[in-house]
């Protein structure tokens, strides 16, 4: 992905999205983040939303030449065919909440 070419609230969107995935793939629900790291869950919300802080961070790695660090930082999520395949082509959309222990992530979760 060529984040030079998007513009910060894209990046932010983009990003946003990653974290959200990510939360969703170790089925940990807005408000068990929020509690996890201190945060309000309004802050949680709009961090997923690509709003806040975050489009304050994409303009400051923008102007500092880092733009191209922010793939490695939170990796797109890849599904293979097969799990697709299993979910019928449906995107998660929540988490249930059963927190387990981290995974890593190659492991076969959606």
């Amino acid at each position: 992905m060529d984040f030079y070419s998007m513009t910060d609230q894209a990046i932010a969107t983009e990003l946003g999205q990653r974290i959200r995935s990510l939360r969703l793939r170790r089925n940990i629900t807005q408000q068990q983040l929020a509690t996890a790291t201190a945060l309000s869950l309004n802050v949680i919300k709009s961090l997923e939303t690509g709003r806040g802080k975050l489009s304050s961070l994409v303009a400051v790695l923008r102007e500092l030449g880092a733009l191209q660090e922010l793939g490695n930082c939170i990796p797109e999520a890849t599904v293979s065919p097969l799990q697709l395949a299993r979910r019928q082509g449906r995107q998660r959309q929540r988490a249930s909440g059963q927190h387990r222990p981290p995974h890593s992530p190659d492991d076969d979760e959606w």
